[in-house]
């Protein structure tokens, strides 16, 4: 088996001069993107709110193009969009030119990304929509353009000096041109009345989807019962109980049914200081248990297993426990880490 020996390339540490000159210089760069955004911040006006009048008011996608850097940024911006309540997507406009321009129908919106406003693959789409009439929504820092002619509404960003020293590289523009999107994006949020609850529909996946998860969804459709003794279980019953539900907690049920107490592995332990021949789960339950309702977000149980320091939670359905969530299974699926 043929043997691969790992390179080993020598580095030599910057001096202390340098390293202060790259310091200075990244704080540079820093200190122009806030500039930037100061500046967009001044500029930004009503044509924001008309864009989204247009948005709001087509039936159709948003799909959202740019070429290069804009392009990038494109993607970030319809994908910031699509989970958030706008239906988008990005499409390169060089691939439009080739027969992606079918996907522009006459339902939906373009957004075009040019920080010149000359960049010449938009130009197709754009005759395009002119000639389809399909409203354009331009963001360029030149109204003057051929991508501002030719919108319907221009969201103009300012013109500043690139953080590159040679005022080439997108830096500042781009972050601009984020920023601008994003604002896009939440006013369209706000105005759609777009919630947590919807968030989490088009965002299930990750640590942040299982947080919008709710207990219902996490239980499934048929949740395995916890464990129950009624007030009156012996203590061994007790035991034999937190040992079957395998949960280290057993649900205190009245004689209906509802909630009474929790008891814990740990209630369990202290009981043995006393004499446990005549104890009843009633005399060793914490009555009034923290739960939690089918609807409740999964992140609610996590800070209430978190802040209540336990380590069980029951979900009850008219006051009757229905499952019970261990910080453990927590932990195992990702929620608490």
């Amino acid at each position: 088996m043929r043997q691969f020996r790992a390179m080993t390339v020598a580095i030599t540490p910057s001096s202390a001069a340098e390293a202060a000159t790259m310091l200075t210089r990244a704080r540079e760069v820093i200190r122009l993107n806030i500039a930037a955004l100061e500046a967009l911040d001044g500029t930004v006006d009503d044509s924001l709110g008309r864009a989204c009048d247009i948005i709001l008011g087509r039936p159709g996608y948003l799909v959202v193009t740019g070429m290069g850097k804009s392009g990038h940024i494109g993607g970030k911006i319809a994908a910031t969009l699509a989970s958030t309540g706008t239906n988008a997507f990005f499409v390169h406009p060089a691939e439009m030119s080739h027969g992606d321009l079918g996907m522009l129908r006459k339902d939906t919106t373009l957004l075009a990304i040019s920080n010149s406003g000359e960049s010449r693959e938009l130009r197709d789409p754009l005759i395009f929509c002119q000639r389809e009439g399909i409203p354009v929504i331009g963001m360029t820092q030149r109204p003057t353009s051929f991508l501002g002619r030719n919108s319907a509404v221009c969201l103009t960003m300012p013109k500043v000096a690139e953080a590159c020293p040679n005022n080439l590289a997108p830096t500042t523009s781009t972050l601009m041109t984020l920023a601008l999107g994003d604002a896009l994006a939440m006013v369209l949020m706000d105005r759609r009345g777009f919630s947590a609850e919807a968030f989490g529909l088009h965002h299930p996946g990750g640590k942040l989807g299982m947080s919008l998860q709710s207990v219902g969804d996490w239980m499934g459709d048929r949740p395995a019962p916890p464990a129950t003794v009624p007030l009156d279980a012996r203590f061994s019953e007790v035991v034999s109980a937190i040992t079957e539900g395998r949960k280290g907690a057993v649900a205190v049920v009245g004689p209906d049914g509802t909630l009474a107490g929790i008891i814990t592995d740990g209630d369990v332990r202290r009981a043995f200081a006393r004499d446990i021949t005549s104890l009843v789960a009633a005399d060793i339950m914490s009555p009034d248990p923290k739960v939690v309702g089918p609807g409740a977000r999964m992140s609610d149980v996590v800070d209430l297993i978190v802040q209540n320091k336990i380590s069980n939670l029951f979900v009850t359905v008219e006051d009757r426990p229905v499952a019970i969530v261990h910080i453990a299974e927590l932990m195992q699926a990702g929620y608490v880490s």
